[in-house]
């Protein structure tokens, strides 16, 4: 009864998932090999994770006594030795440090935080001040470098959405960490995200995903997919809905973003939901700030070994997850100080690295994934569903001047020698390839080579 399954088998074989399969961009390449997407900037993404983050409220405070409730033999922490708060004053020395260290990633807010109350209104034991302020922390300064998620509704009892009350029964069947998800619809799915995404857009919050808490949805992932992706447009009207469900630490697992319902790709309407997957555990300080976490298990000392040198040696987004409770480690910071150790030592070993939230992650798999893109000559023709920054493509061929055609506009692209910082609108040759990085329209566009 974990709080969150560590899923290590993929789910491709779900209805509209592009995981595991030759997807349609994959098809058009594989009939013209001399085409590859890559990575962008030609660098390896990296994201960091936070759940069980809100507005004041130590979730693991007021969540343990609640799945105690329901499993009183796993539940045995000395809870109420934990602080209540997690203060803004961390929250915001927290931001500063990972602005000033370039970290970006996704930040939970929990929309009624273990049943205390509710973001977009009041919680009982802080004034409305004190919440108005902690909302405008997250909106003002966090969400610049992070996405926001609400985790479901509470995290922890399900919510009846004809009442806005928990369900009576404390059981695995009516808590939203086990099984209340496994069974839902597709449409039952979409009205409680829908439910938790409408509270966060009234507390002023921009969402373009949600996360799960604990193993919501585990068992139901096609329909979580498509709830995902219909909440999202239909509450914020998002081009490429996103969410967080599966963590995987298995050395030979794949950490690829997965596409969920593509569809409408020769339409003005193309939609898809793409699936980000962790790649670590929460070794930094458990969900409940009572388990001391180890750098090593990230990034040893020597920096050889630890997950996230399997994962960034492969090429794959690395993308770390943490509980918030952990971070703070009950005033201890000592969740933070593993974190700041963790970054230091990727820092020290990499260069070629990009830090991203994880919506902008999310795009650019969709982009990756959904982009046809035909060599002919000396004219690549681009077919792209949606648009994003940084788009970067291998063509083995060497190329002496390329010059970037969209809406009737052309741009001659800037070539650079190989190892030189690669950005948008800049190429190099690479033994007989060229590496070309260039802002991709949504829609048709061109490459002129020679």
């Amino acid at each position: 009864m974990d709080r969150r399954s560590f899923i290590t088998k993929s789910v491709a074989g779900a209805t509209g998932v592009y995981a595991g399969m030759t997807p349609f961009a994959e098809k058009a390449l594989a009939r013209n090999m001399a085409v590859t997407v890559l990575n962008p900037k030609n660098r390896v993404p990296v994201s960091f994770i936070i759940d069980d983050s809100t507005a004041l409220v130590n979730m693991a405070y007021f969540g343990i006594p609640q799945f105690a409730e329901v499993f009183p033999d796993q539940y045995l922490q000395a809870w109420k030795k934990l602080p209540r708060e997690i203060p803004d004053s961390f929250v915001r020395e927290f931001g500063e440090w990972c602005r000033d260290h370039g970290v970006k990633g996704k930040y939970s807010m929990v929309p009624y935080p273990a049943c205390t109350g509710w973001l977009h209104r009041f919680i009982p034991g802080w004034s409305k001040q004190e919440l108005k302020d902690s909302l405008s922390l997250v909106r003002d300064f966090m969400s610049v470098d992070w996405d926001i998620h609400p985790e479901m509704i509470s995290h922890t009892r399900v919510i009846n959405l004809k009442t806005g009350l928990p369900f009576p029964d404390p059981t695995p069947e009516y808590m939203e960490n086990w099984e209340w998800s496994q069974d839902k619809s597709a449409d039952e799915l979409t009205s409680y995200l829908a439910y938790a995404l409408n509270i966060l857009k009234e507390a002023g919050f921009n969402c373009e995903g949600v996360t799960t808490p604990g193993g919501f949805g585990h068992r139901n992932m096609d329909n979580l997919a498509s709830a995902t992706l219909e909440a999202c447009r239909e509450i914020y009207d998002t081009e490429i809905p996103h969410f967080f469900r599966d963590v995987r630490t298995g050395k030979d697992e794949s950490v690829e973003p997965e596409l969920f319902h593509v569809s409408g790709l020769d339409t003005g309407d193309p939609k898809c939901s793409v699936h980000v997957i962790g790649c670590t555990g929460d070794w930094f300080g458990g969900w409940d700030g009572l388990e001391p976490g180890n750098a090593d298990l990230f990034i040893n000392p020597d920096l050889d070994g630890g997950r996230l040198v399997e994962v960034i040696e492969k090429g794959d987004p690395a993308i770390l997850v943490c509980h918030w409770p952990g971070i703070y480690y009950n005033g201890t910071q000592l969740g933070f100080n593993v974190f700041k150790t963790v970054v230091g030592r990727l820092h020290q070993k990499y260069d070629h690295l990009v830090w991203m939230k994880l919506s902008e992650i999310a795009r650019y798999w969709a982009c990756k994934k959904l982009t046809t893109m035909k060599l002919i000559g000396k004219t690549l023709d681009i077919q792209a569903p949606f648009s994003t920054p940084d788009f970067t493509i291998r063509i083995n061929k060497p190329v002496r001047r390329a010059v970037f055609e969209n809406d009737g506009k052309q741009v001659v692209m800037e070539k650079i020698n190989q190892g030189a910082s690669l950005s948008t609108g800049k190429f190099f040759i690479e033994e007989k390839a060229s590496i070309l990085c260039f802002d991709l329209p949504k829609g048709a566009s061109r490459i002129l080579i020679s």
